[in-house]
């Protein structure tokens, strides 16, 4: 499977038309169709781009959970709220929908930063202060998130064999 983990810096007019920058496109080609869903995100103040392939496979998922129990409703209601289906047009720009741009305070300078299946739009200014954090944090970070790995298994939660 396809994952981004660059990180570009862009730019984004007052329209909300942001060109991506062309090794983004090309990795995209890989996904074969231009069409992506953008939504807010879950934990921070950005929005998450997804490919329609990783898209639908994770609403699969989501559409397996019992709308019956009231918790698995209102979770599918947030998770979705505000998700809209955006193209690449010609240019290799996309559109932001101007309610998801207020959401993420996305004004001029932006970061696109690959996480994965999917890549996320930030203000430039707020992604800097996600990430920063001192080395000896991000090293207690990454023994507890990390530290439990063995070399040579398998893992299919880090997708590693």
């Amino acid at each position: 499977m396809d994952c981004f983990y660059e990180t570009y810096d862009c730019k984004i007019d007052d329209k909300g038309r942001v060109k991506f920058p062309l090794s983004l496109v090309r990795h995209l080609g890989s996904f074969i169709q231009k069409k992506m869903v953008v939504k807010r995100s879950v934990f921070q103040k950005c929005l998450e781009i997804y490919p329609m392939e990783p898209w639908e496979r994770l609403m699969s998922e989501i559409n397996g959970l019992n709308r019956f129990v009231k918790k698995n409703a209102d979770f599918i209601r947030m998770f979705t709220a505000g998700a809209k289906t955006i193209e690449i047009d010609n240019a290799e720009r996309i559109l932001v929908p101007k309610d998801l741009k207020v959401f993420a305070c996305l004004e001029k300078e932006i970061v696109i930063s690959g996480v994965g299946v999917f890549f996320e739009l930030w203000d430039k200014d707020l992604y800097e202060k996600s990430i920063k954090i001192n080395s000896e944090d991000f090293a207690h970070l990454s023994e507890e998130i990390m530290g439990d790995m063995k070399s040579g298994e398998e893992s299919s939660k880090w997708g590693r064999r």
